[in-house]
């Protein structure tokens, strides 16, 4: 599934709901940061959530060019990846990995 999500990334085939735009204004992500994290080799689906009432989405980790983690949660809709949400995961909710919650 990363595959496919980088597939579309790479493509221009993505797009930003209000909330993520708000999101990323509000916490300084930048789009850059936000591309280079989800075709970061390193970025992986953490969370998946196949019975969300608007659709099938994942929660992925992804790293910026100077390392910090990104959460991105995103969905595949009409051969579209659309960004639901982006956030630097807040360390009192995440363990060191990013990758599990505490």
């Amino acid at each position: 599934m990363i595959g496919v999500l980088r597939q579309l990334v790479r493509a221009g085939r993505y797009r930003l709901t209000l909330h993520a735009r708000s999101e990323m204004d509000h916490k300084g992500v930048s789009t850059g940061e936000l591309i280079s994290a989800l075709l970061a080799q390193a970025c992986e689906i953490i969370e998946d959530y196949p019975d969300n009432s608007r659709g099938h989405s994942h929660l992925l980790v992804g790293w910026t060019p100077d390392g910090n983690p990104l959460h991105i949660c995103c969905a595949v809709h009409e051969d579209c990846l659309v960004i639901i949400t982006v956030y630097r995961p807040d360390e009192t909710l995440w363990a060191e990995d990013w990758r599990t919650r505490r």
